[in-house]
């Protein structure tokens, strides 16, 4: 038996045209652009045969007759038992005009193609966006019923089936596949469209919460979604079933999941956060629709959803098929699939494999140069206190990816040795000796280091005094207070106000600021150490909203309690989890490969939230560890009888659970 397929080498046709070469005897004629003749042999590959049962036909979708030679029409005139058009955009995103040649007239110069080879039955692959959307259910016997039709993907495959249906005097069948996802064997898929729309954010959830922590997502209307190969063993079963001609087929899930269930099953599956508490979209629609357009004309507004959106990886369109209104009857289909092992199988018995193949291959940042060279190597990266702690170990990894390292510091001799340790390794070290607090200093260095390097492209305001002392033994210690916001606030402030008119100019550049998980905590016995933290944090989240279309980012690190010469002093730490220097490195490293707006563990946002909602029970827990963890001999002007330096049994299983924590 001879097939013609059109969109042979797209996701579904491919897969089509492989299991109808199963089938003993098959010989299969597919279109192919002339620019394509490089990819036959991979098909072929694929597919599994040589060329005596894939025979290509060069041509085009958008000419007259498909652009076929004669000599080539000639040779299937009469041979085609069935001929396949599944060649379409299948973009929601593409221009209209792109989809309004591919989809309506392409399928009318195939049509015409069809019946001037005489071929026995014509096989249209439309689409349940031929429905519009319609409220309520659609039957397969209808089709003049669709309703809102606006969106160009929806209208021109509306179209393309009036085409068939008018037009073709061949015996025809219709197939309306759902939102066609993966292989639900391997999860296999080509493009990221329909829920996949939604992994993105689902993977920052995982990032953000530990999995049994309750999230906030939308519900809306019933997604039909259905695996690939379901579509491809039904239309491989119905097209060779007799007495079927001049019906449409709807291949969907006769249950189909509500978006709230659908995407709660992709985030089990991603061992994410399930969205237990969910905002119905369909509460939106109390706004008449000449009004949310006219609303989202605005400016203002228009450029906020795009932001959320981007943000989110999704769709900026995407609240219109989240409250999708339209159910999809498939009698016809369940009918003549009876009796077969072919049926739509529950998605909780494939996301994971959907999921899967998604982070390894289909996550856009896979496709992006995310390694630290690609953002740094040949930049200017200035870190402040990079003599030890934190700023070295940050100084050698962006050294190792090719950046200009430049540091600050104010230990001569320490930073003369973190030079020549640089060196000694193949690597150097730009350094500068000055003291941020210093205003005029501060003022000196920007420019001899602009003078020197240019500009500073990325900036990482790590240099930072903290002070572990409870407020009431702080009474007569005030200079604490000045001292620590000096350098964590005043002096980070100055540097950051110098470098940022190159970064202007350039339109491009980064600040990073290491602050604290305290900030979110609000941890006792660190009052001088957080406020000097917060204001950074304030004032970096005002600037970030000026510059957000200047092209220089801002990245704020809470960064829970690392094990520095800075806490050196309190013995206690010496015995409570921490993260090791490099750890923290690797933190900042994110920060410079993703640029995210703030960084944070997950302890410290969901402190954070627990002070946002329940105040009161925040103030006891952190009440608790202030009574478990007392302030060490110096703080308490004491030279014994203070605190142990060995924990107790409470104090040990305490820092386990608040891991990071400043105690």
């Amino acid at each position: 038996m001879n097939y013609f397929i059109t969109g042979a080498s797209g996701f579904i046709g491919k897969r089509l045209v492989k299991k109808i070469l199963e089938r003993d005897g098959s010989v299969v004629y597919f279109l192919v652009r002339a620019m394509e003749g490089d990819s036959v042999a991979k098909l072929r590959e694929y597919w599994g045969v040589d060329e005596a049962r894939a025979i290509p036909i060069v041509g085009d979708l958008t000419q007259p007759l498909l652009g076929v030679s004669k000599t080539d029409a000639k040779k299937i005139t009469k041979k085609i038992t069935h001929f396949f058009h599944l060649a379409a955009v299948y973009d929601l995103k593409a221009p209209a005009e792109v989809q309004q040649r591919a989809n309506v007239d392409g399928t009318r110069s195939t049509v015409q193609f069809a019946e001037s080879i005489d071929a026995k039955h014509f096989h249209l692959f439309s689409s349940i966006a031929s429905a519009g959307l319609f409220e309520g259910l659609f039957r397969e016997d209808m089709f003049e019923e669709a309703e809102n039709l606006e969106n160009p993907y929806f209208r021109t495959k509306h179209d393309s089936e009036g085409i068939v249906r008018r037009e073709c005097k061949l015996p025809w069948r219709i197939y309306r596949p759902a939102i066609v996802v993966g292989d639900s064997r391997t999860g296999e898929m080509d493009k990221i469209d329909g829920p996949y729309y939604f992994f993105k954010l689902i993977q920052k959830l995982r990032k953000l919460l530990p999995p049994w922590v309750p999230a906030i997502g939308i519900e809306g209307g019933r997604i039909n979604v259905v695996p690939v190969d379901f579509v491809v063993n039904a239309v491989d079963h119905i097209a060779h079933m007799r007495n079927e001609d001049g019906k449409c087929f709807h291949l969907v899930d006769p249950s189909p999941m509500r978006v709230g269930d659908l995407l709660n099953t992709i985030s089990r599956a991603a061992h994410a956060p399930q969205m237990s508490i969910r905002i119905n979209a369909a509460l939106f629609g109390f706004i008449p629709r000449h009004m949310r357009k006219a609303l989202m004309a605005l400016t203002p507004v228009r450029r906020v959803r795009h932001a959320i959106m981007k943000d989110l990886g999704l769709p900026d369109d995407i609240l219109t098929f989240v409250n999708y209104p339209t159910r999809f009857d498939c009698r016809e289909t369940t009918r003549v699939l009876k009796g077969t092992d072919i049926a739509v199988p529950p998605l909780d018995t494939y996301a994971w494999r959907l999921w899967d193949y998604w982070e390894r291959h289909l996550d856009p940042d896979l496709s992006i140069d995310r390694s630290l060279k690609g953002q740094v190597g040949g930049k200017v990266v200035l870190i402040t206190g990079a003599s030890s702690g934190i700023g070295k170990a940050t100084a050698w990894k962006m050294a190792e990816a090719g950046a200009i390292v430049v540091t600050i510091a104010r230990d001569k001799e320490q930073l003369e040795a973190t030079q020549r340790e640089f060196e000694a390794s193949g690597h150097k070290l730009e350094a500068y000796v000055g003291d941020i607090t210093d205003f005029a200093q501060v003022d000196d260095l920007v420019a001899r280091i602009i003078a020197d390097h240019g500009a500073v492209d990325v900036l990482i305001n790590n240099a930072g005094r903290s002070i572990r002392r409870a407020v009431e033994n702080s009474f007569d210690r005030f200079h604490d207070f000045e001292r620590t916001m000096q350098l964590n606030y005043f002096g980070a402030l100055r540097l950051t106000m110098g470098v940022l008119p190159k970064m202007m100019e350039k339109k491009r550049g980064q600040v990073i600021n290491i602050s604290s998980i305290g900030v979110l905590t609000n941890a006792p016995r660190f009052s001088a150490y957080v406020a000097s933290k917060a204001a950074m944090d304030a004032w970096t989240r005002c600037a970030a909203s000026e510059f957000a279309d200047r092209g220089i980012d801002f990245t704020t690190i809470n960064m829970p309690l690392v094990r520095t010469p800075m806490i050196a002093p309190t013995k206690l730490y010496d015995h409570v989890p921490t993260l090791a220097p490099d750890e923290a490195a690797n933190l900042i490293a994110d920060a410079v490969v993703h640029k995210q707006v703030r960084i944070a563990t997950r302890l410290g946002i969901f402190g954070q939230v627990l002070h946002a909602t329940l105040p009161r029970v925040a103030q006891i827990v952190m009440n608790t560890s202030f009574r478990m963890f007392p302030d060490s001999d110096a703080s308490k002007h004491k030279t014994e009888g203070g605190m142990p330096e060995m924990p107790s049994a409470d104090q040990i299983a305490f820092s386990q659970i608040m891991r990071g924590i400043h105690f």
